[in-house]
């Protein structure tokens, strides 16, 4: 497989973790998408391990997310930069401390986030609650689920 077609569904795949972060894009199956045209651009045994690992854990990943509370997101001016931060922290707690950190990443990103919008610990705390139990752990699951996914395909690039 050439240079130009491993970061073309690089790029898919980080479109993909983006979308999971904006309601109505279907990042997850952006993110799957992406691995399957890599394992028939590339058929080899690493790349169909990959592409039936990431089947089955986004399947895994749906029921565990039908199992949560359903999402109760309000619109409002700060979503998006709430989900900016969110994104951020769960990436960079992914590769910092390697995989689990992207749980600690996504809730600090979202901290964050609530902490400068409202300035006080006490505030930001229970803003972070709520946002949590609105669906924020329904869109944890997605974005956890997606990243071992980009983990276990640049996995397979780099060293398959």
């Amino acid at each position: 497989m050439g240079v130009w077609d491993l970061l073309l569904a690089g790029l898919v795949i980080l479109f993909g973790l983006c979308g999971v972060l904006v309601p109505g894009v279907p990042g997850s199956w952006l993110v799957w998408a992406a691995v399957m045209w890599w394992a028939l651009k590339d058929p080899r045994a690493v790349s169909w391990f990959v592409l039936v690992g990431a089947t089955v854990a986004l399947l895994l990943c749906q029921v565990v997310r039908w199992c949560l509370p359903p999402r109760r997101l309000r619109m409002r001016r700060a979503d998006r930069r709430l989900a900016v931060y969110a994104g951020c922290g769960a990436l960079l707690g992914f590769f910092l401390i390697p995989v689990l950190g992207a749980i600690p990443g996504f809730v600090g990103g979202v901290y964050l986030a609530e902490r400068l919008r409202l300035g006080r610990h006490r505030e930001a705390r229970a803003a972070l609650r709520t946002a949590m139990r609105s669906g924020g752990w329904s869109v944890l699951a997605e974005l956890f689920t997606c990243l071992l996914i980009m983990g276990a395909w640049l996995g397979a690039v780099l060293w398959g």
